[in-house]
């Protein structure tokens, strides 16, 4: 295991900066997720970690020691890709052990490795078989198996999980994140789904053109985001903004006042209030708190829950109601926001401007 350090880490191609000389310190055992959208920089930045980019600036520490010149074979890391990159031709204990076979090691030690990792993985069935003969999820296992039986400093994770369907990355995430409690290895993990991220990072680590905008659990990203990109991308369904007005004493948004607010101490008149959908609420026992009225668009029925969407003074609004509680598309119905629930966001910057 070991701590990774990033100082200043930039990443140019030509004159296009694609990492933009970012700090980050990733403690020995943590399991670090990377997040954001496409061309963010996270996987540029996973590869310079594992030694596959060079670097452009800033220095790289994997333990104690600067590793920017090292070879990926040199950096003691093992890493699992979006492809699995498993042999056909190979049964599943070969693939296995696949990194072994010039370590040097006694084959004996070589076989209680592939075992070890097999059982853990639950692929001690499985290792007489082709990749061919495996599911989808198997193969990554196998994949994740060829790096266990290493014993890195360090496991990297580039959107392992993408080629799988729904079921199957559920239930990956679940495998994944277990593998880390029981073996305690530093692990580095991009995804541009925030659901993996949620599920399974000790820290998150949100990135945005080659820059990190925050690092933090997912609770505190989830109840403190430091501007509306982060808002919105941490949270499933994303959190609704609607345009608000501070103006005449008071806080405008929606048609509708929000009470107890002085909006001279605000530091503009044109914001953002932010609602996330499970906080706004309609149906029964949704009293008290800020009235939102709007015409139901559509709506997603979920068993334990209904999505409704609304159209809000024209902005599309998505709002839960409990139960089984279906409001007909094209109804008028009124959700309410708890106090301490609203988020302000300034409408310029689209930075954080704190919660009502």
């Amino acid at each position: 295991m070991a701590r990774i350090e990033l100082e200043g880490l930039t990443k140019q191609y030509g004159r296009v900066t694609a990492v933009k000389g970012i700090d980050l310190a990733i403690e020995d055992g943590e399991f670090v997720v990377f997040v954001g959208p496409s061309g963010c920089g996270k996987s540029t930045t996973l590869r310079m970690i594992a030694g596959l980019e060079d670097i452009s600036g800033g220095v790289l520490r994997i333990g104690s020691e600067v590793v920017n010149q090292r070879e990926p074979k040199q950096r003691n890391i093992a890493m699992v890709f979006q492809n699995y990159a498993i042999y056909p031709h190979m049964t599943v204990g070969q693939n296995i052990g696949f990194g072994l076979y010039t370590s040097g090691l006694p084959k004996a030690e070589k076989e209680k490795r592939i075992r070890e990792a097999a059982r853990i993985l639950g692929l001690e069935e499985l290792l007489e078989r082709r990749p061919a003969a495996l599911s989808g999820g198997q193969r990554q296992r196998v994949a994740i198996g060829r790096a266990m039986v290493r014993n890195p400093a360090a496991f990297l994770f580039d959107e392992p999980l993408s080629n799988l369907d729904a079921q199957l990355r559920s239930a990956m995430r679940i495998e994944i994140k277990r593998l880390h409690q029981r073996l305690g290895t530093t692990t580095v993990y991009v995804t541009h789904d925030q659901v993996e991220a949620m599920t399974m990072a000790d820290r998150i680590v949100v990135m945005r053109d080659g820059n990190i905008l925050q690092v933090g659990t997912p609770i505190e990203l989830y109840d403190n985001p430091v501007d509306v990109f982060t808002a919105r991308f941490i949270g499933s369904p994303a959190m609704n903004l609607l345009p608000g007005s501070a103006k005449d004493g008071g806080l405008t948004v929606g048609g509708a006042v929000v009470p107890g607010i002085d909006a001279g101490k605000l530091q503009t008149a044109d914001v953002l209030v932010g609602v996330r959908p499970h906080d706004l609420t309609i149906g029964e026992g949704n009293g008290g708190g800020i009235a939102l009225t709007g015409v139901v668009t559509a709506v997603e029925p979920l068993g334990a829950e209904t999505l409704v969407h609304l159209d809000i003074a024209g902005t599309d609004v998505v709002a839960t109601a409990p139960g089984r509680i279906v409001p007909a598309v094209e109804s008028q119905v009124t959700a309410r926001a708890a106090p301490g629930s609203l988020y302000l966001f300034d409408a310029k910057t689209e930075k954080a401007l704190g919660r009502l």
